[in-house]
């Protein structure tokens, strides 16, 4: 897996403090923006995150660059709606002889590695067979889960915020998981007072929602039903 934090918005956490402070201000917001100081931002963003203001942080974005994925990830990333993606097609590119993700329990077992293995091959050569007698847009229905993808994704700050709180989750699955901690890992460095303490919520409340799915990493708060 490789992940590039390819572009985003230039002093986010000034512009958040500022289009925040723009609620409660007669000025305008670029007198409020250059008048914004890194102490009155870092008030200000302690505040909104506090109270759950979080509207001003839709204002900020993150662009990321993302390969060596399988298209089980993407399938788990694109339910995160409020965000944009541009991936490969495999419609219009030629997969033959793929490339493909192997996942790490597969990895440890020598039977089954060489079981995968095997399979991924017949598919590779049952694709390559296919296009020379139907369209590739029909072939490609052969292809797996497996098949490594590529895609650019541009989320903002309060959709990563909701992303890691699900994903960065012991209960999430390997692969998103993995993406999930390494984009945090990025934003962190351009924006550590929004992202020092974005996670799951037994790391950020110390407290979990999951209820009979949890992993007992902190107090369950469990709904009505499962009382």
């Amino acid at each position: 897996m490789h992940v590039e934090l390819v572009s985003h918005t230039p002093e986010p956490e000034r512009l958040v403090a500022a289009a925040a402070r723009l609620c409660y201000s007669p000025r305008g917001a670029s007198g409020l923006l250059a008048a914004m100081d890194k102490n009155e931002a870092a008030r200000l963003l302690r505040l909104l995150l506090a109270r759950g203001h979080e509207s001003p942080l839709e204002h900020i974005t993150f662009t990321f660059a993302i390969e060596g994925v399988s298209r089980v990830l993407s399938h788990q990333l694109v339910r995160h709606r409020i965000a944009s993606y541009s991936q490969k097609s495999q419609r219009y590119v030629n997969e033959d002889y793929f490339n493909y993700i192997i996942p790490p329990s597969i990895t440890a077992a020598p039977a089954a590695l060489a079981r995968y293995q095997e399979c991924m091959r017949a598919l590779q050569e049952a694709y390559h067979e296919l296009q020379a007698m139907v369209p590739r847009e029909d072939a490609r229905y052969l292809l797996p889960n497996a098949c490594e993808t590529k895609l650019v994704c541009t989320f903002n700050a309060r959709s990563l915020l909701n992303f890691f709180r699900l994903r960065c989750c012991s209960r999430a699955q390997w692969e998103i998981r993995e993406l999930a901690l390494t984009m945090r890992e990025q934003v962190r460095e351009i924006a550590p007072f929004i992202f020092n303490h974005a996670g799951p919520t037994c790391e950020t409340e110390g407290v979990c929602y999951e209820g009979s799915m949890s992993c007992g990493r902190a107090p369950v708060v469990r709904s009505r039903e499962e009382d």
